[in-house]
């Protein structure tokens, strides 16, 4: 039998934000894997805030660089052990000189492999740098994204940032790319639309709502019925363009985007955060 520990409890109650004994309950039924207790806690009707994918981050900042007509950007967090590090202007230096690199790379690896100041890869900088500042450091998230015109944002603490594609480069394009972007990371969706969500995802809502309901009392033969109009709800909370604009919660970010020219589209997204 796995042991569950006080740490391990404290960990999920703050990825979730379920009670102390529901998250312990929900560890051992799950054995210790932290995505089935989540899984366990949703199914039982508890709240659960899910931090998702950025959830195991440790501390650093995040970076996005663009190209010079805004049709290429990249996402790149640099990681280190301790908020001291990651509020040091030098470290922050480095993490924006090494995101004018990865600019020109399409993936993590060949970033890692790329030349930094002409005869050190950015890998041996990395490890030059960890021991220079005594502290681990690498590179966390790497995200590159194209369109027509892109738009960045990165919040105030560095810790989280996010890019949106355009489908025009139009006057008024740069306001509203970069609302989108502050939208994304506010809000955190997991697709940009319905069509995007993988089927493995809806396949699990799905799941989880006939268990919340079946604990409800509903009756087997409603389930799909109602299963399905849950899911509608989760799409609209959770994909980019049918979310609530966070600026004017009457409209859709769809919509939002629409008021500048009927025909302008989000073509997607990128996110990276940490902690």
């Amino acid at each position: 039998m796995v042991k569950i520990t006080a740490a391990d409890v404290n960990k999920l109650r703050k990825m979730t934000g379920a009670g102390m004994m529901d998250c312990k309950n929900a560890l051992v039924e799950a054995e210790g894997d932290f995505e089935k207790a989540i899984e366990i806690l949703r199914k039982k009707g508890q709240k659960v805030a899910a931090k998702r994918a950025d959830r195991e981050s440790s501390e650093g900042v995040v970076v996005a660089t663009l190209n010079a007509d805004k049709t290429r950007g990249v996402l790149i967090s640099l990681n280190c052990e301790t908020d001291f590090v990651a509020k040091n202007a030098d470290f922050i230096q480095l993490a924006e000189d090494f995101g004018k690199v990865a600019l020109n790379y399409n993936s993590k690896e060949e970033f890692l492999q790329a030349p930094f100041d002409g005869n050190i890869s950015v890998a041996d900088k990395l490890t030059e740098q960890t021991g220079v500042i005594g502290e681990k450091i690498e590179i966390g998230g790497f995200e590159v994204l194209e369109a027509p015109y892109l738009g960045s944002y990165i919040h105030s603490n560095k810790k989280i940032g996010t890019l949106v594609g355009l489908s025009k480069n139009i006057p008024g394009v740069e306001e509203v790319a970069h609302d989108v972007a502050m939208q994304v990371a506010a809000m955190s969706p997991v697709a940009l639309d319905e069509q995007s969500v993988p089927q493995a995802v809806i396949d699990k809502e799905l799941e989880i709502a006939k268990e919340q309901l079946r604990n409800e009392g509903k009756p087997e033969n409603m389930l799909d019925k109602i299963a399905q109009g849950k899911l509608k709800k989760f799409f609209k909370e959770n994909t980019l363009v049918n979310q609530a604009f966070i600026k004017d919660n009457k409209k859709s970010v769809a919509d939002y985007v629409k008021s500048l020219d009927p025909e302008l589209k989000v073509t997607g997204f990128k996110r990276v955060a940490l902690g």
